[in-house]
């Protein structure tokens, strides 16, 4: 069998094998298996199944996703910049217009994505656009089978002035946060869900280990997240999945400090609750 791109067809996670027996993803406790048993789709019966859209949002960002859902269903981010773009998670799969539209709009320079549930086709960007760096925090390298990392960093690295992804771990142990300076958005990975309706409206925010089984994180991982995010300035929050304006740096602490006053648990707060927090916090400090 030749070496080729492979996609599960439960959660969509791609990998370069000959043959896969099994997905990283699925087998992990904070994804379900299966219930039919595993199944995996070339690349063909991918392509074949799905297309492609993008949108243009607010700060130079393009989102691009395709439809039906496939496998985790992720959106991948590209951040304008004349200097060279930044490509930020990725989108289960890219079709042709997909690709030409990322080229049409000047490529990509930086590549990187917070943790494995937002890698979706990376290894597409890649092979397409051979961007100068892909990034991944170290500890997330053993489910980088589809993709060649070529910048493997510790704690942080700084992309280019006020770009910079920061290790946080928990949810993953590799997990990590792009943080834009400029644009004042937080790309958090799974290190926060917004529950939104169906107009994109931000209802609840909540943090966790493990969303579908509501496994909490542990006291020190949410303390890390708090170190971390605490210290960043952002009124935005891109996950995999929502674009979430409104979501601030206040806002994501008070989640976080909710956790700290009790054991550990899943709790989606109601936005109204953390503004209402928010201005509990700087009446307190005025």
């Amino acid at each position: 069998m030749p070496l080729i791109p492979w996609a599960c067809a439960n959660c969509g996670f791609w990998q370069k094998h000959f043959q896969p027996s099994s997905c990283a993803i699925c087998d992990d406790t904070r994804n379900d298996l299966p219930h039919d048993g595993w199944r995996f789709l070339r690349e063909e019966e991918v392509a074949a199944s799905v297309t492609g859209s993008w949108k243009q949002l607010g700060r130079d960002l393009v989102a691009f996703s395709t439809a039906p859902p496939f496998g985790l269903n992720g959106t991948g981010w590209l951040l304008l910049h004349p200097d060279g773009n930044t490509a930020f998670e990725a989108a289960p799969y890219y079709t042709p217009p997909m690709l030409e539209e990322i080229r049409r709009l000047g490529g990509i320079r930086f590549l990187a994505a917070s943790h494995c549930h937002g890698y979706g086709a990376l290894w597409q960007l890649q092979d397409v656009f051979q961007p100068e760096v892909m990034a991944i925090q170290k500890e997330d390298l053993r489910m980088t089978k589809a993709f060649r990392v070529t910048w493997p960093y510790d704690d942080a690295l700084e992309l280019r002035p006020g770009q910079t992804l920061l290790h946080v771990g928990g949810h993953y142990e590799g997990q990590a946060v792009l943080h834009d300076e400029r644009r004042r958005i937080l790309f958090c990975g799974d290190a926060f869900k917004v529950d939104q309706d169906e107009t994109g409206e931000n209802l609840a925010v909540s943090t966790h280990k493990a969303f579908h089984k509501d496994i909490p994180l542990s006291p020190n991982e949410v303390r890390k997240y708090r170190d971390v995010i605490g210290a960043l300035d952002f009124d935005t929050v891109c996950t995999p999945f929502e674009y979430a304006p409104g979501i601030t740096t206040d806002m994501a602490v008070a989640v976080l400090d909710d956790q700290l006053r009790g054991p550990p648990g899943v709790r989606h707060i109601p936005v109204d609750e953390l503004t209402m927090k928010r201005r509990g916090s700087k009446d307190m400090h005025s």
